[in-house]
């Protein structure tokens, strides 16, 4: 007999599909970023009660909430195979209601960015865009769905960058380098997802070119992506950045040194653990290159 399911089940699960630790990570690296690089830092106490990164913020959150959604709607066969236990759409949510989601959350979401400016609207249609074509297209298709994510996690960074004028560079830098490590960790994530995917007729990466070759494209990636953060660095003339980077360039090694000889999906899924603590760190050092 089917279990009948409780509020408490339904609001769970929401809370689950619209990844809420993701989008809690999403708003306060926002605020980190217009306090400690955007500035003045002594101000903070009023950049907390700022309506202006507020709404940035709130429509960023709720733009990737709706995208989690529609992510999980397209996938719902594929995430039976390679995530059965996080399966949400179909067991605490019925698809209609969670494409009625999808759409209001998206539609806030763009109403809140044209309320701050016609560029962080235009921005938010963009997004939205992007994260629907991604799910329903191109995240079947090799390396452009991981340029897609990687520009979208870029954006929360570059729309500060478009609104705020004051250390837009040193935001530019932070955006880079969201972009390189999500890049990276996409690509391993669909390393670890690669039975699933081919199940489903999926095209990534590693399906038409192997798990060998992908590793080699990575390490390519890679050895472009660390010398470009220290080339900006140098280039802001800011000494902070470059050991900053240095500690960062340590931490991608051991990445590196660990996907040399990882072949399992659960060694995978450890590296796109080891990403995500990348991206901390590099999220925390925005205190540190202030003070």
């Amino acid at each position: 007999m089917k279990k009948r399911l409780t509020i408490k089940d339904v609001v769970l699960g929401f809370l689950r599909l619209i990844r809420w630790p993701n989008l809690l990570i999403i708003a306060v690296t926002q605020y980190m970023t217009r306090i400690f690089l955007v500035g003045p830092t002594q101000d903070w106490r009023s950049i907390l009660g700022e309506a202006t990164i507020f709404f940035i913020s709130l429509s960023t959150v709720l733009i990737a909430a709706a995208g989690y959604i529609i992510n999980d709607y397209f996938d719902i066969k594929i995430d039976l195979i390679n995530k059965p236990d996080r399966v949400i759409i179909g067991r605490y949510l019925k698809r209609r209601v969670a494409m009625g989601a999808h759409q209001v959350l998206s539609f806030v979401g763009c109403l809140l960015g044209l309320w701050v400016g016609k560029w962080i609207f235009l921005i938010s249609v963009l997004s939205v865009t992007l994260l629907w074509f991604y799910a329903s297209y191109f995240k079947k298709r090799p390396f452009i769905g991981n340029l897609i994510v990687s520009l979208l996690t870029a954006l929360s960074l570059l729309i500060l960058a478009v609104y705020y004028p004051q250390n837009r560079n040193l935001v530019l830098l932070y955006a880079l380098f969201a972009f390189g490590i999500t890049m990276i960790r996409e690509i391993i994530k669909d390393m670890e997802d690669v039975r699933g995917d081919v199940s489903h007729g999926c095209r990534t990466l590693p399906i038409i070119w192997g798990i060998p070759r992908t590793k080699l494209f990575l390490y390519l990636l890679i050895g472009l992506f660390i010398p470009s953060l220290f080339a900006a660095a140098h280039w802001l003339n800011n000494p902070r950045l470059g050991w900053m980077f240095v500690g960062l360039a340590l931490l991608i090694s051991w990445l590196v040194y660990r996907l040399v000889y990882a072949d399992t999906k659960r060694e995978f899924g450890a590296l796109s653990s080891l990403c995500k603590i990348i991206t901390l760190v590099g999220m925390v050092s925005m205190i540190w290159i202030v003070f």
